[in-house]
């Protein structure tokens, strides 16, 4: 259930009328999907109170700086030209850290969040997929519990949202929008976690995850039973998207700041040193814009916090995602559309020409692998070393093929994944808000789509320039046409080759004296 079926919202207020004067505390908000949350929230609810960030110390960086530096991104770009000074007004940061017993929250700190807060976003969590199991259910599981610890002291607590993941139950297909049976129990396994060493661990690891394929979905799947517990106690929500990829419009068309989901293989391939991946070209991933997720974040947040909490409430599960009745692209189509907008906006100092073709032959990948990205980045390397400069291609190409192997379930392999719930969302949203909350993924055009965020790659991940595009396009031609050169003169040699070899000449020769006794009779 989510609320919406018997639910009438004619005299509910509006979006921004709900958030006025509410305080918000916040994990993850120095993550993706969290800086465009923040954005969206100050700048399409600008009455809100307040949002208190949790923010640890990080590489020596003092959590005040950092808050700093997450206002100096691109994200907050129409927030500083639309409405200078209402991040500075709005925003606040309290020290602490999801892998903390308490969140490591100071007494004084904890006292103030206890006291003020009627909205809790949980969006901390690691993500990738290589981390020990102890790592992962250290922040993605009890860090889920320390803030449900939380929750249950607030005084004013209206709603609380976590962010897990459609694919927390990919042992299961189709993916519903329901409580699936847990993997295992959290409790033991945490404390299984918390008591073992972490050789032993790592041992134990595969028997534990059983069928899923890494940590980070068992520690995901886990942390949804451990919130699923406060049902009828807190007014929970469970928001699961699938792979969030650069946004359609929102803070900016083409917005993204990580190289998670199939951006990075774009990249690769762009660059010129991805030449094979091991996946189906035919497979069609559900790729949902962050934008997308965050106003149906708000959305169901808005509809969560509008009702009192009873006893016999559910809690609503959103599979923020594309679904089967929206629009998908194949990695095929992704990689033809990307070879043709790196055409017109191609990456600085591309080393080859745009490559990247699909097998699902492990023997066919391996083979590709050694020729086409070890070969080659050893050679460049050796160059970069005879010349004095920093080696980097084959450290590169290590992370290329890491990163395939943990991704090879993924691209190999599609689920049906529901919707319902959240395309049933949108239909709640009220007239006067759908500029700013109502969100649509089949009309969005595909190629614009793409170009946007292969532009936005290039500003915001590679830190590239606008200007420099006449530069890399004259660049991309230079390598276009050495890379025909070389493909000319290989053929040319492999034919070469085949022309002085004994059997071709046999060949030949036997077949010209049958055309001469041909021509001899007539």
């Amino acid at each position: 259930m989510t609320f919406l079926e018997d639910r009438d919202l004619t005299d509910v207020p509006r979006i921004p009328e709900y958030y006025a004067g509410k305080t918000i505390f916040m994990t993850g908000g120095t993550g993706f999907m969290g800086k465009v949350l923040l954005e969206k929230l100050i700048y399409s609810c600008p009455d809100l109170d307040r949002i208190y960030l949790l923010l640890r110390p990080k590489k020596g960086v003092k959590p005040a700086d950092r808050l700093s530096t997450i206002y100096a991104s691109n994200c907050f770009d129409r927030l500083r030209n639309e409405r200078p000074g209402v991040f500075e007004s709005k925003t606040c940061y309290v020290e602490g850290d999801c892998s903390e017993i308490g969140l490591g929250l100071s007494d004084e700190d904890r006292s103030l969040i206890i006291s003020r807060t009627h909205i809790i976003y949980h969006a901390a969590a690691s993500v990738r997929f290589d981390d020990s199991l102890k790592m992962s259910l250290k922040l993605n599981l009890r860090g889920t519990r320390e803030v449900i610890d939380l929750a249950q002291q607030l005084r004013h607590l209206e709603c609380f949202v976590h962010v897990s993941t459609s694919y927390a139950n990919i042992n299961c297909d189709p993916i519903e929008e329901v409580m699936y049976p847990p993997h295992a129990d959290w409790r033991e396994v945490l404390e299984i976690c918390e008591n073992i060493d972490d050789h032993t661990l790592n041992v134990l690891t595969p028997k534990y995850i059983g069928a899923l394929p890494n940590t980070y979905v068992f520690s995901k799947q886990l942390a949804e039973h451990l919130v699923y517990e406060q049902k009828g106690k807190l007014p929970v929500i469970i928001i699961r998207p699938s792979v969030v990829v650069a946004s359609v419009n929102e803070p900016v068309p083409g917005w993204i700041e990580n190289f998670n989901g199939p951006i990075s293989l774009v990249i690769a391939s762009g660059k010129g040193i991805l030449r094979t991946i091991y996946g189906d070209p035919d497979v069609a991933p559900d790729f949902i814009p962050v934008d997308v997720v965050i106003r149906g974040v708000v959305a169901a947040s808005w509809v969560r916090g509008t009702k009192q909490l009873e006893p016999t409430d559910d809690i609503p599960i959103y599979n923020t995602c594309n679904g089967s009745k929206c629009y998908s692209v194949s990695h095929k189509e992704l990689f033809t559309l990307g070879k043709i907008i790196i055409a017109s906006h191609p990456l600085d100092d591309m080393l080859w020409t745009t490559g990247g073709t699909f097998t699902t032959n492990k023997t066919v990948y391996f083979t590709k692998m050694l020729l086409l990205h070890v070969l080659p980045a050893i050679l460049v390397d050796t160059l970069l070393w005879i010349f004095g400069r920093k080696t980097m291609l084959l450290k590169i190409q290590r992370r290329i093929y890491s990163a395939n192997l943990a991704l090879q379930l993924f691209l190999t392999k599609v689920w049906t994944i529901s919707n319902k719930n959240y395309l049933f969302l949108r239909t709640k949203i009220k007239e006067e808000d759908n500029e700013h909350f109502y969100y649509v993924m089949e009309d969005v055009e595909r190629y614009e789509y793409c170009k946007n965020a292969i532009i936005g790659a290039r500003r915001y991940l590679l830190k590239e320039r606008d200007e420099d595009i006449p530069k890399a396009r004259a660049h991309h031609k230079r390598i276009a046409l050495l890379d025909q050169l070389v493909q000319c003169l290989f053929y040319s040699y492999i034919f070469w080759s085949l022309i002085h070899t004994d059997f071709v000449r046999s060949l030949f020769e036997k077949y010209t004296l049958n055309f001469c006794s041909h021509l001899y009779k007539l």
